[in-house]
């Protein structure tokens, strides 16, 4: 669960989340050769160095950053934003923006929200806190850290083990093939998300249903934006029941504990961006991780004769993995030298994370899946002051559901060859759209 890396706002009003994907040439995005290594565009860069020019499709120029500390140091650096209100960032302009500042910047002229120079611009009200700097975003982040506490977290692993179970068990009792992404990687998630936020167990029907269709790349934009609106008012009418008769969840922490209260613009806000996070993430690491380790028997097989294994398969898989693409942004709000490259105010810099994940700096054989590898720092769950605030939920649910599933599906495998297993070579958040699995 990355609740404070970049995850798409979802309601009817959001730009699309492929929208930077199409700015960038395929092969810069899809995984269609492995799908478990970077984008042979990206693999291609390497030795080009760990700061490097990066032309975007609309005429801009953003800057691609690949190495591990390089990466790291971005996101922890203030002179790096992440407010998209104020700063522009290249991967969100139409063509005609970009040829307009260019031409403005050749006459001299200063655009707003381009640079570091002081704005008049008023304090934000919504809660998008993913996308603020401090002071705006410490204030959000503190609320929230106070209520991802480790009594609840402690709290939501036994409910993470009963959903897990009872999802398995239902997949057994139909048969012996399932499609693992409908039947358990999506729900799973779905449901702690729901157990987060305080959704009562009769309405949880209507969250999934309204959540999947805003989230599923095969439905129309039509389609979308309708469930993203009725999601939205779903969530309002969820943080009004919260400020009548509060329970013990985040959501009526948030009401009741804030100081100032927060509104309900900014509640339904921050509950949009734990549902994208912490739900389309995980399902992913969770869809995607069971393909890896099935590709990779002989690893399948360590793990399944030392169960002990799990945390070092978390984190392997996250570094391995990589989910998040390229859709880490950052807006130099001054000039800035990073790794020996001059990054100028108001440039776009980009994370390449899946390169960063695998930088040879970093880690002897990068690109090999090993479940032994000794723990090392990654930045799956980025870096600084925006490093996922769930990411121990996150690390939960997918220990709990890859031993459950490996444990209780001992003879688990694909269903169909690798190479017809549907890739999200289409998203920004990477994944597979199903994984047809049997067991025996």
């Amino acid at each position: 669960m990355s609740a404070d890396s970049e995850a798409p706002r979802i309601d009817s009003t959001t730009e699309s989340p492929t929208a930077m994907r199409r700015l960038l040439p395929a092969d810069m995005v899809d995984r269609q050769r492995c799908p478990f290594d970077p984008p042979p565009g990206l693999e291609r860069r390497r030795g080009d160095g760990s700061v490097q020019p990066l032309p975007l499709l609309n005429g801009a120029q953003a800057w691609l950053v690949t190495g591990f500390e390089e990466a790291r140091a971005v996101l922890a650096d203030s002179r790096f934003s992440s407010d998209r209100v104020r700063h522009r960032d290249a991967t969100r302009m139409q063509p005609h923006e970009v040829a307009e500042r260019a031409a403005a910047a050749e006459r001299g002229e200063v655009q707003t929200g381009e640079s570091g120079a002081a704005q008049a611009v008023e304090s934000r009200s919504d809660g998008m806190f993913i996308f603020m700097d401090p002071p705006e975003h410490t204030r959000l982040r503190r609320l929230l850290t106070g209520q991802f506490t480790v009594r609840r977290m402690r709290a939501l692993e036994s409910r993470v083990t009963e959903i897990a179970a009872e999802h398995i068990a239902a997949m057994q009792a139909a048969g012996t093939e399932a499609d693992l992404v409908p039947a358990y990687a999506l729900p799973l998630p779905s449901l702690m998300i729901c157990e987060l936020l305080g959704v009562d167990y009769a309405d949880r029907a209507e969250f999934q249903e309204h959540t999947a269709t805003s989230l599923n790349v095969n439905t129309s934009d039509e389609e979308r934006a309708r469930a993203g609106a009725e999601l939205y008012t779903f969530i309002q009418r969820l943080v009004a029941d919260k400020r009548a008769t509060p329970t013990d969840d985040l959501l009526s922490g948030l009401i009741h504990d804030a100081d100032p209260p927060l509104t309900d613009a900014q509640l339904v806000d921050i509950a949009l961006v734990l549902l994208g996070a912490g739900h389309e993430t995980t399902a992913n690491m969770l869809g995607l991780g069971t393909f890896a380790l099935l590709e990779s028997p002989d690893q399948l097989a360590a793990l399944r004769a030392n169960p002990d294994l799990i945390d070092n398969t978390v984190e392997e898989l996250l570094r391995y993995l990589s989910i998040i693409q390229l859709g880490v942004t950052r807006v130099a709000t001054e000039n800035v030298t990073l790794g020996g490259v001059d990054i100028p105010a108001g440039a776009t810099v980009v994370l390449g994370t899946p390169e960063a994940n695998r930088d040879p700096q970093q880690w002897s054989e990068p690109d090999r899946l090993d479940l032994h590898r000794p723990r090392a720092p990654h930045l799956a769950f980025g870096h600084g002051v925006h490093q996922c605030l769930g990411q121990q939920l996150a690390r939960i649910e997918m220990r709990i559901g890859l031993s459950e599933l490996f444990t209780r599906l001992p003879r688990l495998r694909l269903a169909v060859p690798a190479e017809e297993v549907a890739l999200r070579n289409d998203m920004l958040i990477f994944g597979v759209h199903s994984l047809p699995v049997t067991w025996t």
